[in-house]
């Protein structure tokens, strides 16, 4: 069996040395990639859940710091639109944990660990400068959902609601609602993953931006 000059042999080792070295980075670079994400993931799930804290049975604390959060947008549903007895007659300012958010703008979806704020706001004066309308009172009340596939496993769509109350001083901390008080209704009605977004033109622009990159 003949085979080629030791120089032939060299130069076509030589030729593959690049390719090797080449595929070897592409690798490297694949696993950086992932554990990148893995960890940026990681972060995220542990900064939601920095923002919420819960006491040794289970119940929520209440949050502070939200109104630095996203904020998404605040609906009302007067009394005085709805036969004087609305069933939330309160503007509801909400706020949405910011990595969530960002998480939504990019995918589409709420993330697990994403929380959303509702504080409630009386209706005040009804007539202003700029003319008669609905303009904020009082903060009058706290109300949170939160999504979480592994505390909440069993709940549907994975959410949690919790209210500190419709009255100050507003309850420390707070169980979550059976599901058929808030979820059933959420499953039902919303348009988004248990998640309001027809109401919130903030979120429905967000999802719409996953759709245009």
């Amino acid at each position: 069996m003949n085979h080629p000059p030791l120089k032939t042999r060299r130069f076509r080792l030589l030729l593959l040395v690049p390719g090797v070295i080449a595929i070897a980075a592409i690798a490297v670079s694949m696993n950086l990639q992932g554990q990148a994400v893995a960890a940026q993931n990681a972060k995220k799930k542990s900064h939601a859940s920095s923002l919420v804290q819960f006491n040794k049975d289970g119940e929520l604390v209440r949050p502070t710091g939200y109104r630095k959060w996203t904020y998404v947008g605040t609906p009302v549903t007067p009394n005085d639109m709805n036969g004087g007895n609305a069933p939330f007659p309160e503007f509801h300012s909400v706020y949405m944990s910011p990595d969530a958010f960002d998480h939504y703008e990019n995918t589409g979806d709420f993330p697990d660990g994403t929380v959303i704020v509702k504080e409630l706001v009386s209706v005040g004066d009804k007539e202003a400068t700029s003319g008669i309308g609905y303009f904020m009172g009082e903060f009058v009340g706290l109300e949170v959902s939160m999504k979480d596939k592994t505390r909440y496993k069993d709940k549907p769509g994975n959410w949690a609601y919790f209210s500190f109350g419709h009255k100050y001083p507003l309850k420390d901390h707070a169980k979550a609602q059976p599901a058929a008080s808030c979820n059933d209704c959420h499953d039902g009605s919303a348009d988004d993953d248990f998640v309001f977004t027809q109401y919130y033109p903030v979120l429905r622009a967000a999802k719409n931006s996953t759709k245009s990159n």
